[in-house]
C-alpha cells in the first residue's frame, strides 16, 4: 500500500492535467468560435486602410482590389457568424466600423481626382454610406432597405477597374449609387441569398436564358435554311 500511494498520487496529477489540457483545448475552441467572425471583419477593416494609402498614393488599380477583397470578408463574416451562432453585439459594431472604412472611405477615395466637384462628390458619398449605416433598419425579416454599402461599393469598384477609372462614368455610377443607397426601396438579405431556393432560381434562371439562347439560334439556323 505504501508503495502504490506515490504511483496513485502521480496518476492523479496524470489526470488533472490531462483534463485541465482538455478544458484549455475546449476554451480556445470556443474562443476561436466566436471570435472567427470578428476576425474576418479586422481583416476587412484593414483592406480598406491599405485601400486609402493606395488611393492617396496615386494606386487606384490596387486600391479597387483591395475594396473587392474587403467585399469578399465582409460576405465571409456574415455568414460565418450564422453558420457558427456567434453573432454578439460587439460583431454588429466592429463589422460596421468595417463596413464605413471599407465601403465608405476607402471607396470614396477612388473617385478623388484634383477637381472640386469630385472632391465634394467624395464626401457625398461619405454621408450616404453613413446615413446607410446609422439610420437605415428595414425591421422585416430577411431585407434591406436601400442598397447595401457592400454591394455599391462592389459596383464602384469593378466600373473603376473595367474603365481603366474613366472619371465620367464613375461620377455618374456613383451619383447613382448615392441615391440608391438613401432610399427606401427593399433588397434581399444576405441569408436569402445564401438560401437553397435561392440557388434553384439561380440555377433555373441559367437554364432559361442557356434555353432562350439555343432557341434564338436554333431559329437563325431556320431562317438561313429557308
Amino acid at each position: 500500500m505504501i508503495l502504490l500511494t506515490p504511483s496513485s498520487g502521480f496518476f492523479q496529477r496524470t489526470k488533472k492535467l490531462f483534463l485541465s489540457e482538455q478544458a484549455t483545448g475546449v476554451q480556445i475552441k470556443e474562443f476561436i468560435r466566436k471570435n472567427a467572425a470578428n476576425a474576418l471583419s479586422m481583416a476587412n477593416m484593414l483592406m480598406g486602410m491599405a485601400s486609402i494609402l493606395c488611393s492617396l498614393n496615386g494606386h487606384k488599380h490596387a486600391a479597387c482590389w483591395l475594396v473587392l477583397i474587403g467585399y469578399l470578408l465582409d460576405l465571409a463574416d456574415g455568414a460565418v457568424a450564422r453558420r457558427l451562432d456567434a453573432c454578439s453585439a460587439l460583431g454588429a459594431k466592429l463589422d460596421d466600423f468595417a463596413d464605413f472604412t471599407t465601403f465608405g472611405i476607402a471607396t470614396s477615395l477612388l473617385l478623388r481626382t484634383h477637381d472640386l466637384l469630385d472632391n465634394i462628390l467624395c464626401m457625398c458619398y461619405v454621408l450616404s454610406v453613413f446615413v446607410r449605416l446609422c439610420f437605415f433598419s428595414s425591421g422585416i425579416p430577411f431585407m434591406y432597405r436601400g442598397l447595401p454599402c457592400i454591394y455599391a461599393s462592389a459596383i464602384l469598384a469593378c466600373i473603376s477597374l473595367l474603365t481603366g477609372g474613366n472619371p465620367v462614368i464613375l461620377r455618374i455610377i456613383a451619383v447613382v449609387l448615392i441615391l440608391l443607397m438613401v432610399n427606401q426601396g427593399f433588397y434581399p438579405h444576405d441569408r436569402v441569398l445564401e438560401s437553397q431556393a435561392w440557388k434553384k432560381v439561380v440555377y433555373a434562371g441559367e437554364l432559361t436564358h442557356r434555353f432562350g439562347q439555343w432557341l434564338a439560334a436554333s431559329s437563325s439556323s431556320l431562317e438561313l435554311a429557308i
